[in-house]
């Protein structure tokens, strides 16, 4: 505690410890971050696409614009991390937001391959710009991200129990059948850790595990990724 005092404290906050003011964390460190959206989102957005949204409806001078779509991070890092992006960035990041029905917290990588150290970090930073982003005002559903099994003692910190979820499926894993079962293995350590009334999927849903999870009595609610609502609509152009 006393060292998140310091940093508090400390001249220049390279660390965005102003985010933790507030928060409780758990025995592993990582905040708590609640959910506070209270009704389901009736569209997400990537974080790219909100932000083109939100370009368009500057240029055309409507500067209060809402846009009833939760904004979500299922795309590759560097878009929306980095010297420019939400961690370091904040201010401008909620901005943005403030402009949109609510968040799915930010899909920091936690790849199997990285050093467990920077995975911790990177569940610490999506919980903690949750928490910071609810206390601001915003509606925030948790992004839950796992990998191998040892990262099941820290990956469902800070997420309450029996709430809603939300997973993407546009990367590698469940798609990538090599992975298919170290993603059904998490998935189940998720429903046993968190108990969640609700999850809801970026990308396809159409796998026999969430099957399995529907037929528990589990909302399972799927929203299509960029690339399927791309070739959505080009279908509809035909």
């Amino acid at each position: 505690m006393e060292i998140k005092k310091r940093i508090l404290n400390s001249r220049k906050d390279v660390f965005n410890a102003y985010m933790c003011e507030g928060a409780t964390f758990t025995q592993n460190d990582i905040p708590f971050c609640l959910t506070t959206a209270t009704v389901l989102p009736e569209d997400i957005v990537t974080w790219e696409e909100a932000k083109g949204i939100y370009k368009k409806q500057l240029r055309l001078k409507n500067s209060t614009f809402k846009h009833n779509a939760f904004i979500c991070f299922y795309i590759d890092d560097y878009k929306f991390d980095g010297p420019r992006g939400i961690w370091h960035d904040s201010a401008n990041a909620l901005k943005i937001i403030r402009h949109f029905a609510g968040v799915i917290t930010p899909d920091f990588s936690t790849y199997q391959d990285f050093p467990e150290p920077l995975k911790i970090y990177n569940t610490y930073r999506m919980r903690m710009f949750g928490f910071w982003l609810a206390k601001n005002g915003i509606a925030v559903i948790n992004n839950v991200r796992w990998g191998t099994p040892e990262t099941y003692k820290y990956c469902f910190d800070g997420i309450p129990k029996n709430s809603i979820v939300a997973i993407g499926t546009v990367g590698g894993s469940p798609r990538k059948h090599v992975d298919r079962a170290r993603f059904v293995d998490g998935l189940n350590e998720l429903i046993k850790v968190l108990s969640p009334h609700t999850i809801i999927i970026y990308g396809s849903a159409n796998y026999p595990c969430f099957e399995a999870l529907e037929k528990q009595g589990i909302n399972i609610v799927p929203f299509s990724g960029q690339m399927a609502k791309a070739f959505e609509r080009r279908k509809k152009d035909v």
